[in-house]
């Protein structure tokens, strides 16, 4: 007897579509039957006419927890990853302190544990003398973060050398080193003032360089890399142009491929973020990209920032809070593309779902409904539209820069290892059934 069968809907794969019925046993997808084929189970149910799609994982969260949780914490933004479908979320390690050593990582763990309405994987910070790295690896993080730009000297690998070095120490330990593109010798003179003045500072020739630099490094140090958010056509002509010298991935926003620079105008500090919005001939190259299948992962980087703290006054752009908040709204403004004919749903799927657990080793449990994986199913009905509201969002920050967007398809239904956690627009009243996951295996499928 299965726990759940889950009938009448087509099932969306990275590689494509299935009219299935889908079983769950345990927590994992048991089976995958043909439509209507007699099965028992404790519970039946027909959700016919809707897709069925593996829960998201976003490769890309900063939960500002320790430290930092007046901005967001372990159970406000697992609740919201929750409520938009991401029923995986990876978390950056740049918090107060940062996740650096083994005991910054195991108090991470401590402050998480019974608090997760979704599954969680820790990333961690390279330090520039490397301390810890060996030991801390040893408790399976999902990735070793390295900076190249605009980060405390203890984290900056801002030459070359630095940065091969780095690559070459965290190679031979099965983990994804994960890059911020960044130059930090185009950085160092950053002027203050304005939107302008900001745009100015962080040139697409300062993630170019980065990008540029980083696939060498990677090709150099024949090591697994995955870089950070691109979003400029200089950033993607030169990652289309290198790609395959080494092993690397890239990943975008959704923010970059929705808004310009001329967005500040009416948006102002709610979109203050680096890399900043660029000129629509940087997003168009970016949309591009998207539909010919140059980007491989689709990431929020959810940075929230209390509302007040990004309204307060500054006596620069530069120094507005940098982030906003993504996670509840990944899967609906993906679903945005859809509808344009940007991408379809198993490119929705393949970017923000198999291929980010593939890359950085979940693999085995995420990004899929096949057999045996973790039974993280989202259900979607294509029949009812989506509208997202800042009344809506649960993580603190309490707005979205989405606000009013209005999308075709509409997430009713989310499961965690077959675990009931969402439906209808309302959380489940159950404990938190998110766990804390470790890395097991790499690449992209």
């Amino acid at each position: 007897m299965f726990d759940l069968v889950l009938r009448g809907a087509t099932i969306v794969e990275a590689s494509g579509t299935l009219r299935a019925d889908l079983c769950v046993s345990g927590g994992r997808v048991a089976a995958l039957l043909d439509p209507e084929t007699p099965a028992t189970a404790k519970i039946e149910r027909r959700v016919d006419g809707c897709y069925l799609l593996p829960g998201l994982v976003d490769a890309h969260v900063h939960l500002r927890e320790p430290g930092l949780t007046y901005k967001e914490d372990f159970a406000s933004g697992t609740r919201a990853a929750a409520a938009g479908g991401v029923t995986t979320l990876l978390d950056m390690p740049t918090d107060e302190p940062w996740t650096d050593s083994v005991e910054s990582l195991i108090e991470k763990q401590r402050l998480a544990e019974g608090r997760l309405h979704v599954d969680v994987g820790f990333q961690v910070a390279l330090r520039r003398d490397a301390r810890d790295l060996l030991a801390v690896c040893a408790l399976h993080p999902v990735s070793v973060e390295v900076f190249t730009a605009d980060v405390p000297a203890a984290y900056l690998h801002d030459t070359q050398a630095l940065l091969i070095h780095a690559l070459n120490l965290v190679r031979p330990l099965d983990v994804l080193a994960c890059v911020s593109p960044g130059d930090q010798s185009l950085l160092e003179a950053a002027p203050t003032g304005g939107v302008d003045a900001f745009l100015a500072s962080r040139p697409p020739l300062a993630e170019a360089s980065g990008i540029a630099r980083t696939i060498l490094a990677a090709a150099e140090a024949n090591a697994r890399v995955h870089l950070r958010q691109t979003n400029s056509a200089l950033g993607i002509a030169t990652w289309r142009r290198m790609r395959g010298l080494a092993d690397t991935s890239i990943e975008t926003t959704p923010q970059c491929l929705l808004f310009t620079a001329d967005d500040y105008a009416e948006r102002g500090a709610d979109l203050k973020a680096s890399p900043p919005m660029r000129s629509a001939e940087d997003r168009d190259a970016l949309l591009a990209a998207l539909r010919e299948g140059l980007i491989d992962i689709v990431a929020t980087d959810h940075a929230p920032h209390a509302r007040a703290e990004k309204r307060a006054h500054y006596g620069s752009f530069a120094d507005i809070p940098g982030g906003m908040p993504g996670v509840q709204t990944l899967l609906a403004t993906m679903l945005h593309f859809v509808a344009t004919g940007d991408i379809d749903l198993p490119a929705l799927i393949r970017m923000c779902s198999a291929n980010p657990a593939q890359r950085f080793g979940i693999g085995d449990r995420k990004g899929s409904l096949a057999r045996g994986r973790d039974a993280d199913i989202l259900v979607l009905d294509p029949r009812l539209d989506t509208r997202i509201s800042h009344a809506e969002q649960l993580s603190r920050a309490g707005y979205t820069p989405f606000d009013g967007m209005q999308v075709p398809g509409r997430l009713t239904t989310v499961f965690l290892r077959g675990v009931l956690i969402y439906e209808e627009g309302q959380l489940a009243a159950s404990a938190p059934a998110g766990a804390i996951i470790g890395a097991s295996n790499h690449g992209i499928a």
